[in-house]
């Protein structure tokens, strides 16, 4: 099975186990690379992102992580950076650029917390969900030029709350053009996509994003893909990683390794 996992949260966000404890867990899975990607300064989303003053301390525990483990397991600095967010991402080894906001009539509104959240959306946009999706996967186009990232984190993050499509219809013509022009956009860019496995661990869907419709349009186009399971957890580290490596096979998609995606100075 894949040795590496790049998009992992800790307690200096969102997370429920210090870095500390992260990374011995990773170790004794066997794991040779470990990514932590802690979620950014956001003043709009202090519940789940690390405090701006802990910035220093974030990075000095990851670089003491990495000398503590030479030899046995590489260590990563990496952050999840929100579109939003306009704190400087300098500094760390990759930036995973994420859309978890809307931002509308001055409110922002999270995509993928509670279905309240979407409704207001709705409202703001004349009651219609399908606008609701349209302004995010217009957001989503801009997420490599705003947050200069070097992986796209969860492309359909919209559909969190979908999974039976009680919400919207994911194959709606308007839906489906509206994640085909963000991902015409972001193809031309070159930078792989998350394989992200979750919203499975949490219980929110059966399968990662993005949707295996999304993923064949992708995959037709030439895109790249990194295995990745969004934990917020030691116990979810490569959260379904193997039967996401058979799926991929299967669908022929390229996953890219550690030593392919990315090379941190």
């Amino acid at each position: 099975m894949t040795a590496y996992d790049y998009h992992v949260h800790s307690t200096f966000s969102d997370g429920q186990h210090p870095l500390a404890e992260v990374a011995e867990a990773a170790c004794a899975r066997g794991m040779k690379v470990l990514g932590f990607s802690d979620h950014g300064y956001a003043p709009y989303d202090t519940d789940n992102c690390m405090r701006r003053e802990d910035i220093p301390r974030y990075r000095d525990a990851c670089w003491e992580l990495r000398a503590a483990y030479a030899g046995r397991m590489q260590i990563y600095c990496g952050i999840e950076q929100d579109l939003f967010s306009q704190e400087p991402t300098d500094g760390y080894d990759y930036v995973i650029g994420s859309v978890h906001y809307l931002h509308l009539n001055g409110e922002y509104l999270p995509v993928d917390w509670k279905r309240e959240h979407l409704d207001r959306a709705a409202v703001l946009l004349g009651g219609d969900m399908l606008a609701v999706t349209e302004e995010y996967y217009r957001l989503v186009a801009q997420v490599a030029e705003r947050t200069q990232c070097q992986l796209i984190g969860h492309f359909d993050l919209i559909t969190k709350l979908n999974e039976r499509c009680h919400l919207f219809d994911e194959q709606h013509p308007r839906y489906v053009a509206a994640w085909r022009q963000a991902a015409d956009t972001l193809l031309k860019t070159g930078i792989p996509f998350e394989i992200n496995t979750g919203a499975i661990s949490r219980g929110y869907r059966t399968g990662p994003y993005p949707a295996a419709p999304i993923r064949r349009y992708l995959r037709d186009r030439g895109a790249r893909f990194v295995l990745s399971s969004d934990s917020h957890s030691k116990d979810t580290l490569q959260f379904a990683f193997e039967r996401c490596e058979q799926m991929c096979r299967e669908e022929g998609l390229t996953l890219l390794n550690q030593l392919e995606w990315r090379h941190p100075s």
